[in-house]
C-alpha cells in the first residue's frame, strides 16, 4: 500500500505540462500497480500460475506509451504492463491471456506478455529477448520508406544488451538512419546476475557512440522525465529520422518471476530503491502541488478495483479452453487462397539459365508488388555475388534494393518488421550456410507468429544452396531439413528454370514465410525455355519430371537431374517425382506414384541421417505399405561436413550410392 503522506525523493519538473496531463499520468501509473498487487494476491492463492512483476519500474512503460502516438508501434517485454493499460487493452482480455483462455490474444498458445495485438499497436516479445529490437527497426524502415513521419519504440533490459541481436539491430538502424527509440530498462539484475557481471562500461548508453547514434540516460522512476524526454525525442525523429538509445535507470523490486525471489539482492539496495518508488513519489508530489487529494486517490482506487474485479470475473468465468485439432492445424499458416496464374500456352518464351529465371522472377515481383523490399549483402551496386539483382538498384532505387551489414538475424527481423506494416520483403542469404546466423528469427519468430497471435509474416528468404562446386564446408551445405522440421514455414526447392521463376513469384504472393532454395550448381549449367509473362507455379504441388512403370524416384533440386541422367544411362523406366515444395508436402502425388510402381527410391543431396528422406520413407511405410513390393530405399550424402577437394566431394555426394541403391531396388 502506498503511504499517501510520504515525501518524494525524485526531482520532478513539470516543464509546462498541464494539470490534466499530470493527473492522467498518475492514473496510468496507478492502474498497472493495482493490477500487479491483485496478481500477486491471486498467485499466493494459487489462482494464477506465474507472474513477472514490473513493480518499481512502471514509469518507463507508462511514460513511453503516453509519449507516442496511439498508432505508433511499441515492442514490449515481460515488465511492460503499463504499455498495455495505457493503450487501454481490455482488462478481461489481458486476464484471459494470462489464464490461457480462448478470449486471450493467443488462444491459449502462449503465455503472459508473449503476444502482440495490432489493434492496439503493440508487439510482444519472445523468450529470446533480443529479436524485437530488429522488428522495431523494420517498422522504422517502413515509416521511412513511406515518409509517414512515425517512430517505433522497443524495450529491452540490461541483460538483453548482451544478445548479439542488440548489436545487429542498433548497428543497422544507425546505418540506415531509422526512426526508432531503443529503450534499455536497466533494472539492476538479469534474473539473478547483477550488472557488474553483465557489462564493463559505466553506462549502457555509452555503447551508442560505437554505432554513431545519439543516446541519453534518464531517471526511469521519474514519470515526468520519461514522458517529457520521450515526447521530445519522438517529435524530433518524426521530422528527422534517426535511432536513439535511451537508458532508463530503474530497479526491479521483485524477482525475475515470483518463484525466483530476491534473496540475492542486498537489503540496503532494496531499501534505497523502495524510497524511489515511482508511484509513491509521484503521488506525494501531486499531493504537494495540490493536484491530488486523499479523496481523489481513494476514489480512483475504488474505481480501478472495480474494473479489475469485473475483468477478472469475466476471465475466470470463461470456460476452460477446449482443444480443437482442426483449428490448431489451420492456424499454423495465415489463410491464403492462391489464384492460379499458369503461363499461357501460346505465350512468348525465352531461353534462360536457371539464375536468369530467378532474376527475371524477382524483377517481375518487384514490378507487381510496389511494397516489396529486397535486402542482402552486396545486392545493390554489386548485384549480388551471383549477379541476380544486377541492375535492380538503377531500376527500383536504393530504398527498395538495400545492401545490408553482415547481420543475418537483424535483417530477417527487419523483414518481419516490414511485414507488420504491410510490406513484403526478400532477404537473400549470400549462401544458405549463413542462415544459421539468422536461425532464431526464422524458426521462433517468422514461423510461429501467425500461430501465436494471428499476424502473417510476409517474408521470402532466398537460399543459394548445395555442393558440387568445390566450395567446401561453409558454402555448400544442403540445409533444407533444418526448416522442414519447423511448422509455420514453407520450404520450396525448384529444379528447373521455369519452376524457379513461377515458384518464386508464388512465394511473394503467399503471406507466409517461405524458405526458397536455389541450387548453385544449376545456376549457369541449366537452360530452358521460360515464359516471359508473369505466372505462378502452385506451392505445395509436386510434378512428374518423367513417367515410368518400374520404379518411383522421389527427389527434388539437383536430385531430379541425377535421376534423369541415371535412368537414361541405365535404361530404367522410372516415375521421377520432383517434389518442388518440401513443406507442405504433396502427399497425394507421393501416394499416386507409389501405388503406380510399387517400388520407391528417395534421393536427396542432404546428409542421410535426419534428412527429408527419412520422413518420406516413414510416411510411405506407414500409409502405403500394402502398395509396396520392396523396402523403401534412400540415397543421400555422407554424414560428414561437405569437403572441399574434388575427389572427397564426389565421394560425399550420393551419385554412386544412388546407382547402387537403384540396382538393388530393381533386383529385389
Amino acid at each position: 500500500m502506498i503511504d499517501q503522506a510520504a515525501q518524494y525523493l525524485i526531482n520532478y519538473n513539470r516543464k509546462g505540462l498541464s494539470d490534466e496531463v499530470l493527473l492522467t499520468l498518475y492514473e496510468r501509473l496507478l492502474l498497472p500497480r493495482m493490477i500487479e498487487e491483485k496478481m500477486l494476491l491471486l498467485l499466493r492463492q494459487g489462482k494464477i500460475s506465474k507472474w513477472f512483476s514490473g513493480i518499481g519500474q512502471e514509469a518507463i512503460s507508462v511514460g513511453a506509451a503516453s509519449a507516442l502516438q496511439a498508432d505508433e508501434l511499441l515492442f514490449t517485454m515481460h515488465r511492460n504492463l503499463g504499455v498495455f493499460t495505457t493503450r487501454e487493452v481490455p482488462l478481461h482480455r489481458l486476464f484471459a491471456q494470462w489464464q490461457g483462455k480462448a478470449s486471450g490474444f493467443t488462444k491459449g498458445r502462449d503465455r503472459s506478455f508473449h503476444f502482440g495485438t495490432m489493434d492496439y499497436h503493440i508487439v510482444g516479445m519472445i523468450s529470446h529477448l533480443g529479436p524485437q529490437l530488429s522488428l522495431a527497426a523494420g517498422v522504422g524502415l517502413a515509416h521511412k520508406l513511406s515518409g509517414e513521419g512515425k517512430v517505433a519504440l522497443a524495450f529491452t533490459g540490461e541483460g538483453g544488451t548482451s544478445e548479439g541481436e542488440f548489436h545487429e539491430a542498433l548497428n543497422t538502424a544507425a546505418v540506415w538512419q531509422l526512426p526508432v527509440i531503443f529503450i534499455i530498462e536497466n533494472n539492476g539484475y538479469g534474473l539473478s546476475t547483477p550488472v557488474q557481471e553483465q557489462y564493463r562500461c559505466e553506462h549502457l548508453a555509452d555503447r551508442a557512440k560505437g554505432y554513431g547514434m545519439r543516446s541519453e540516460i534518464i531517471d526511469g522512476n521519474n514519470i515526468l522525465e520519461v514522458y517529457a524526454r520521450l515526447s521530445t525525442l519522438a517529435k524530433e525523429l518524426r521530422q528527422n529520422p534517426e535511432p536513439v538509445l535511451v537508458e532508463c535507470k530503474t530497479f526491479r523490486m521483485r524477482g525475475h518471476e515470483e518463484a525466483s525471489g530476491t534473496k540475492y539482492v542486498p537489503n540496503e539496495l532494496m531499501d534505497h530503491w523502495a524510497e524511489r518508488d515511482p508511484l509513491s513519489n509521484y503521488q506525494a508530489f501531486l499531493l504537494g502541488e495540490g493536484l491530488l487529494t486523499e479523496d481523489k486517490i481513494s476514489g480512483l482506487r475504488k474505481q480501478f478495483k472495480n474494473e479489475i474485479n469485473k475483468g477478472l470475473d469475466v476471465a475466470f468465468g470463461e470456460s476452460p479452453l477446449e482443444a480443437q485439432l482442426d483449428t490448431e492445424i489451420a492456424d499454423v499458416y495465415a489463410p491464403f487462397q492462391p489464384q492460379p496464374q499458369p503461363p499461357s500456352n501460346n505465350g512468348q518464351r525465352s531461353e534462360l539459365r536457371f539464375v536468369d529465371a530467378i532474376s527475371r522472377g524477382l524483377e517481375q515481383a518487384m514490378e507487381r508488388h510496389d511494397k516489396l523490399v529486397l535486402m542482402g549483402q552486396d545486392i545493390a551496386e554489386y548485384g549480388g555475388v551471383f549477379k541476380i539483382t544486377d541492375g535492380f538498384l538503377e531500376k527500383f532505387g536504393a530504398g527498395r534494393v538495400r545492401n545490408t551489414p553482415l547481420c543475418e538475424s537483424a535483417i530477417v527481423g527487419i523483414g518481419l518488421g516490414l511485414s507488420l506494416k504491410g510490406y513484403k520483403s526478400m532477404v537473400e542469404m549470400q549462401f544458405a550456410d549463413f542462415v544459421s546466423c539468422g536461425f532464431n528469427q526464422i524458426v521462433n519468430n517468422l514461423a510461429k507468429l501467425h500461430y501465436r497471435w494471428g499476424q502473417p509474416a510476409d517474408v521470402v528468404i532466398r537460399m543459394p544452396a548445395g555442393g558440387g562446386v568445390g566450395a567446401g564446408p561453409y558454402h555448400s551445405q544442403s540445409n533444407e531439413a533444418w526448416f522442414f522440421h519447423t511448422p509455420g514455414l514453407k520450404v520450396v526447392y525448384p529444379s528447373t528454370p521455369e519452376d524457379a521463376k513461377g515458384l518464386l513469384l508464388a512465394s511473394f504472393e503467399d503471406p507466409n514465410p517461405v524458405m526458397f532454395f536455389e541450387h548453385k550448381a544449376l545456376y549457369r549449367r541449366l537452360t530452358a525455355a521460360v515464359p516471359d509473362e508473369y505466372y505462378t507455379v502452385p506451392i505445395g504441388k509436386a510434378r512428374l519430371a518423367r513417367q515410368g512403370e518400374e520404379v518411383s524416384i522421389i527427389t527434388y533440386g539437383m536430385g531430379v537431374h541425377w535421376a534423369l541422367e541415371l535412368c537414361q544411362e541405365m535404361g530404367v523406366d522410372a516415375d521421377i517425382l520432383d517434389l518442388r515444395t518440401l513443406l507442405p508436402l504433396d502427399y497425394e502425388a507421393i501416394a499416386d506414384t507409389v501405388r503406380k510402381t510399387n517400388r520407391v527410391l528417395i534421393v536427396h543431396e542432404d546428409c542421410l541421417t535426419g534428412g527429408i528422406g527419412g520422413e518420406l520413407s516413414a510416411y510411405i511405410s506407414e500409409h502405403l505399405f500394402e502398395s509396396l513390393d520392396a523396402p523403401v530405399l534412400r540415397a543421400a550424402s555422407l554424414d560428414t561436413p561437405v569437403p572441399f577437394a574434388g575427389a572427397l566431394e564426389e565421394q560425399f555426394l550420393p551419385r554412386e550410392r544412388f546407382r547402387k541403391q537403384l540396382e538393388k531396388l530393381l533386383a529385389y
